[in-house]
């Protein structure tokens, strides 16, 4: 994958500074929330699998790291100003858990998953899974940073969840695999970051949100959070994505990703709570407010989308 197109006059700076193999410090302010959405994207992007045409060795560079730093503590900023801080009562892993549960369940938002269940055309439907792909052709990677921050009980239920996320061992069904299978299927492009350039902000700002948690050591509270969340309302949504999708006639292998979703993600949801986050609060009760506040960002973001996607379709009706 090369790197995406500019933005704006951020972007097209730090691209080009990148490429040039001597990065230089770019002090150019951002012209839009795209402009600055890109830039970050692309920043974190050398942490995963790189940039074709940035070389491997600037992954750590310190020109980068500085821009990166700049642009993250925005987002962070932005994020933490949207959330309404939440006391936690909970002591218990049990406890923390519920209460968690209770927290996401509080939480009501519009549902891309009902439009594509009962009004969605075919388009549109095409449409959203390429923004999606942004995400889902890495599905869990952002979270498989927090592995190593975590003590022997949280650890060994993450690693639990994950293990299924990525397949049981097997490679054919890694669920970004299974992804691959469905886009292919559907006569979309399946390699990674294919669709990046068309992503909206929204899109772009949810990975930025994992990579931004799951790269930071002092977040891994809001990681595993935001990770509780998405596992808590992703079940139902894909029960009616598949539904949806059967009811346009879309491909029977894009229709499995999402029904190995619907019987997973109801079991990730409950280690994801209360093995994961129930027990790490437990542990570490100073991390009970970055818990909360990272599922409140997964369920904001999310709802950010949905409005924006539902708001597109609407006016092209």
């Amino acid at each position: 994958m090369l790197t995406p197109k500019a933005r704006g006059a951020l972007s097209a700076a730090l691209f080009e500074t990148m490429r040039s193999g001597d990065p230089q410090v770019v002090e150019v302010a951002p012209e839009s929330a795209d402009d600055a959405a890109i830039a970050l994207w692309a920043l974190f992007e050398l942490h995963y699998r790189g940039l074709d045409d940035v070389d491997d060795e600037l992954e750590w560079h310190p020109a980068l790291l500085t821009v990166r730093h700049r642009l993250a503590a925005d987002l962070e900023a932005r994020l933490r100003e949207r959330w309404e801080p939440y006391a936690v009562t909970g002591r218990s892993a049990a406890e923390i858990g519920t209460e968690l549960f209770d927290y996401i369940e509080g939480h009501d938002g519009p549902s891309l998953a009902r439009a594509v269940q009962t009004t969605a055309d075919a388009e549109q439907v095409l449409d959203l899974l390429r923004w999606r792909s942004v995400y889902h052709l890495k599905e869990a990677d952002p979270t498989a940073w927090v592995v190593p921050r975590l003590s022997a009980r949280p650890k060994a239920a993450l690693m639990e969840l994950q293990f299924d996320e990525y397949g049981n061992g097997d490679p054919e069904r890694l669920h970004h695999r299974l992804w691959e299978r469905g886009m292919d299927a559907v006569g979309l492009r399946s390699e990674y970051g294919a669709y990046v350039d068309e992503a909206p902000l929204e899109a772009l700002e949810q990975n930025n949100a994992m990579s931004l948690f799951g790269l930071s050591r002092r977040l891994r509270g809001a990681a595993l959070g935001h990770l509780a969340a998405f596992e808590a309302t992703s079940s139902l949504p894909s029960r009616k994505m598949a539904q949806g999708l059967d009811r346009l006639g879309l491909a029977p292998e894009l229709v499995a990703y999402y029904t190995e979703h619907v019987e997973a993600d109801a079991v990730h949801e409950q280690l994801a709570a209360r093995e994961i986050c129930g027990v790490l609060v437990e542990q570490e009760p100073v991390l009970a407010p970055d818990v909360f506040f990272g599922a409140f960002t997964c369920l904001d973001l999310e709802d950010r989308f949905a409005n924006r996607v539902l708001g597109l379709w609407e006016a092209a009706a």
